[in-house]
């Protein structure tokens, strides 16, 4: 159920962005690479967990480089990264340990941030450069 939730709300978001215009701006998708990055910090803080929240520090620092790349550079580097960080949500629970994780969590975004990374990859080689923001 977390794969199909993860899968239908990435949809569901790259859909009403590009319908709301929202993704002509370049920053959309990678503020939304920065926003899935932080939120094991926000969960190591939830949790109570000073060493989860340090621990989680250098892996969100990457993928927010990434991110700020994607946004100077191209937005491919953000296809990467979303991707990259659902393969990371694949292996987080064997490499972190963060008590302010919900079960679920790594699944969900798992889904989330693959179809999200392919979304925008869609719209990548659809638009040709035909939108300012996602050429």
């Amino acid at each position: 159920m977390e794969y199909a939730i993860g899968v239908g709300l990435a949809l569901l978001a790259g859909l009403f962005l590009a319908w709301v215009g929202l993704d002509r701006d370049r920053a959309a998708y990678p503020v939304i690479l920065i926003l899935i990055a932080v939120l094991y910090e926000l969960f190591a803080v939830l949790g109570g967990s000073t060493a989860a929240l340090l621990s989680e520090l250098l892996p969100t620092a990457v993928f927010v480089g990434v991110s700020v790349l994607g946004f100077r550079t191209s937005l491919w580097w953000v296809v990467a990264g979303l991707i990259g960080h659902g393969v990371y949500d694949i292996f987080h629970p064997a490499i972190f340990t963060n008590p302010g994780v919900p079960v679920w969590w790594p699944m969900f975004c798992m889904a989330y941030d693959v179809a999200a990374g392919v979304f925008l990859a869609w719209r990548l080689m659809r638009s040709h450069g035909v939108h300012a923001g996602l050429a």
